[in-house]
């Protein structure tokens, strides 16, 4: 009997532990210039942290020490330790960060300069580096570069080109262009298949994916996923098989089987749905409600809302340690 209580509290009290050590969300408020953190567990927000103007996207660093914020109008990189929410250091001197990216070699840092149309690229030296960022390239991006995406030999960066509805192919190796392509309106994430193969590009400007075949030298178009108003934002569900994508106008998130480029699922997503984080648990997806500023959850078994959380104005990139994979 006695045995069997430890045995209990043991088990409570293991749970109980591994909450608390369950590590924070970041969400980031565009307009109010700061990030949300929020606590997993009772899904409240528990500080703002103030960042750079405009913070709109944000990425951990491969030694997972620090998560970089992009500030667009602040012209800087904020550095958060991703367990604690202490800010670690600024900076400065980063022109326009709006999107930005690692290669999978952890050599590049890539971020996409939005307003000013140039894409630059950075060696990384290292979190514990003086200067941990070292601009080797920068190169023409018009018009409006928006989202970044490299290939898992680290040898291509794809960017989308809002304003002049294309995408660029960047050759890292040499950082030459080795392509630009005419795409739908207003294209926004991308999204790379898990062999190289087939880049995903959503559509803001109208209801579809469309998905071009990139393994040679020059893009084809194979397929157009029809999906919802406003396809915008990419998640890779964790399974080496599908994608998320957020239809902002719609208020409904799309599941894309990458074998078949089909469409097999549709979940919920209120309030202008943006940038996605898929849980650990591989049930749980976060997504940024943009029009309504709040931070949603959302139970992927049974396409449910379980709960938000108030946060800034204009929510965008979400993130937390406590993620599946995104490839």
């Amino acid at each position: 009997m006695l045995r069997s209580l430890v045995l209990v509290l043991g088990l409570v009290w293991g749970a109980q532990a591994w909450a608390e050590a369950r590590p924070p969300v970041f969400v980031l408020n565009s307009l109010d210039a700061d990030v949300s953190v929020i606590d997993p567990v009772s899904f409240t927000q528990i500080k703002r942290i103030p960042t750079g103007k405009e913070p709109h996207h944000l990425y951990l660093t491969p030694d997972e020490k620090s998560l970089i914020v992009a500030n667009a109008l602040g012209d800087s990189l904020t550095f958060i330790n991703p367990r604690t929410a202490e800010v670690q250091r600024v900076v400065r001197g980063i022109a326009d960060p709006y999107h930005l990216r690692f290669s999978p070699d952890m050599k590049w840092f890539v971020t996409a300069s939005n307003r000013l149309d140039h894409v630059d690229l950075y060696r990384w030296l290292g979190s514990d580096a003086k200067e941990p960022l070292q601009l080797v390239k920068r190169i023409p991006a018009p018009k409006t570069p928006s989202h970044l995406f490299i290939d898992r030999k680290s040898t291509v960066l794809y960017v989308s080109l809002q304003d002049s509805d294309e995408v660029l192919a960047v050759d890292l190796a040499t950082q030459g262009v080795r392509w630009k392509q005419a795409v739908g309106k207003l294209p926004a994430d991308i999204f790379l298949t898990g062999d190289d193969k087939h880049l995903l590009v959503a559509l803001t400007g109208g209801r579809e994916v469309e998905v071009y075949d990139v393994s040679g030298t020059a893009p084809k178009l194979v397929k157009r996923i029809a999906t919802g108003d406003g396809a915008h934002s990419f998640r890779a569900l964790g399974d080496g098989r599908h994608v998320l994508v957020s239809n902002r106008a719609a208020n409904f998130i799309s599941k894309i089987d990458t074998a078949t480029l089909a469409v097999v699922d549709k979940i919920p997503g209120p309030s202008g749905p943006d940038d996605m984080e898929v849980l650990g648990d591989g049930k749980t997806l976060l997504v940024t409600s943009r029009w309504a500023g709040k931070l949603t959850e959302i139970d992927l078994t049974q396409r449910k809302v379980l709960r938000q959380v108030k946060v800034g104005k204009s929510p965008h990139g979400v993130w937390t340690l406590d993620h599946q994979p995104r490839l």
